[in-house]
């Protein structure tokens, strides 16, 4: 074994070294003073956007950026998506929260990803008697627009982009440049469809038949959310908006999509007026306290960017997704 590998070896020992050791005092620490520390300090940290006069409280809420399953980089940054279920849970259980505000700022993204925010609205709404106003920002489309349709209030900007009600699935065929080029598919499957949607062979008629009623299934689930949350509007008429148009926020007014024009401010006031109080308005952001900190390893801190550039890979690498998003 030559003198790199040696030092190579000894390196990698003596990081394994001081992993181990972190990790240890970390747990001797943890042991002696988390009792120092209350739960707030590691689970949600809150922070006043408003001050209001009144003892009540109304939790502001984000959603920004493309719906889908997985979390922002511990570092920050990026849409978390078990985040903005646990403020949810959070704002749902603290007695002194009256009323939710979503901010909603998103193309949209998985139909799983948000059919779950969706039934966590309507959970808020039924079983803990809590409005959701929902203030639309720049884009509410697509999945925007499904997370939005249980919320007791709608507002937009003028400018808003919204609607794309409806569903796609997309993937591209490269079957022509790949026999260009020589290269040769070599699948082996189990069944006639198992290679749907394949990049390297042509659809056939019977494919699109079974990806259609898929898409379908979803549009009727879409079209049901709609009709459910807005009472002004009827199934047909659900269904003669819900064509994949985009809408601004004055087409979805006149339309009946939404209930009114405004900006964040204005979702504010209207909540406070609706509640008969001058509420104070709070934001939910994750913990990052003493355990937390000294819970992180130093392997996960040299691994974060490996990791990050994988997981950047793998989503690259995915096949066909069902999604509510708007795509321009």
């Amino acid at each position: 074994m030559n003198a790199k590998r040696w030092i190579a070896l000894a390196a990698a020992a003596a990081l394994l070294l001081v992993s181990v050791s972190v990790s240890l005092v970390t747990g001797a620490l943890q042991t002696d003073v988390s009792g120092m520390f209350d739960q707030e300090t590691s689970g949600m940290e809150e922070s006043i956007v408003e001050e209001g006069s009144g003892a009540g409280k109304a939790a502001l809420i984000h959603v920004d950026g493309v719906i889908q399953a997985g979390g922002a980089s511990p570092f920050g940054g990026g849409y978390n998506h078990q985040l903005v279920l646990d403020q949810l849970d959070h704002a749902a259980e603290d007695a002194s929260v009256d009323g939710i505000i979503l901010r909603v700022n998103t193309p949209g993204g998985g139909v799983v990803e948000s059919d779950e925010i969706y039934d966590k609205i309507v959970e808020v709404q039924e079983e803990y008697s809590k409005d959701v106003y929902v203030s639309m920002g720049n884009q509410a489309a697509s999945g925007g627009y499904y997370i939005s349709a249980p919320a007791a209030q709608i507002y937009a900007n003028p400018q808003t982009i919204t609607g794309s009600l409806g569903v796609i699935m997309q993937s591209f065929n490269v079957s022509e440049l790949a026999e260009e080029l020589g290269i040769e598919d070599q699948t082996i499957k189990s069944g006639e469809f198992k290679d749907i949607m394949s990049a390297t062979r042509e659809m056939t008629e019977e494919d699109e038949d079974i990806l259609q009623g898929i898409v379908d299934d979803a549009y009727e689930q879409f079209v049901t959310v709609i009709d459910e949350g807005r009472d002004n509007l009827s199934r047909d008429e659900v269904m003669s908006l819900a064509d994949g148009r985009i809408y601004t926020g004055s087409q979805a007014e006149e339309n009946g999509l939404i209930d009114g024009l405004g900006n964040l401010d204005d979702v504010i006031d209207a909540m406070r007026e609706d509640t008969g109080q001058d509420l104070t308005v709070v934001e939910y952001a994750q913990g990052f306290g003493f355990d937390s900190f000294f819970g992180m390893s130093l392997d996960s801190l040299f691994e974060q960017r490996r990791i990050d550039q994988l997981t950047g890979w793998l989503e690259d690498q995915q096949g066909p997704q069902l999604m509510y998003l708007y795509t321009d």
